[in-house]
């Protein structure tokens, strides 16, 4: 991720205020085992995330081992293992074996990173896939805003 859009998060993760919205960053055994779980590898953005905040908020909730309390318990690993099993009927079931789930949006619907790095969302009422961004940097640049 480009360091600008890293420091942004990090003054503003760092407020006092903030502290419920930033979780404990991961270490390399975590990843390496979410990796074999998953049978994926995260992408360096989303690594690099992670490895500095945790899960935290970052215009979204970003899932990862131990996120921010005011973002829930749910790991990236219990989020991706949870919709590939309850949406394994739909279309999008495919989409989901090959990539990870690191948030949800107000419906319950999972955002997803792909193989290919693309973040999408997953529509559950309709099995649609939508492109959310090209790349989860450009998904935090869209979407992360100081408050």
């Amino acid at each position: 991720m480009k360091d600008a859009l890293m420091e942004r998060l990090k003054a503003f993760l760092q407020r006092e205020d903030k502290s419920t919205l930033v979780g404990i960053p991961a270490g390399e055994e975590e990843i390496d085992k979410a990796h074999q779980q998953l049978n994926i590898s995260f992408h360096e953005d989303y690594i690099q995330f992670i490895r500095t905040f945790g899960g935290a908020y970052a215009g979204l909730a970003v899932h990862a081992f131990s996120n921010g309390s005011s973002l829930g318990n749910e790991t990236v690993v219990d989020l991706t293992l949870g919709f590939r099993e309850q949406f394994r009927e739909l279309p999008f079931a495919e989409v989901l074996q090959t990539g990870y789930v690191i948030s949800m949006d107000g419906s319950g619907d999972p955002i997803m990173i792909s193989q290919d790095g693309q973040v999408l969302i997953c529509h559950h009422d309709t099995g649609e896939i939508k492109l959310l961004a090209d790349s989860f940097e450009s998904l935090i640049e869209d979407n992360f805003f100081e408050w």
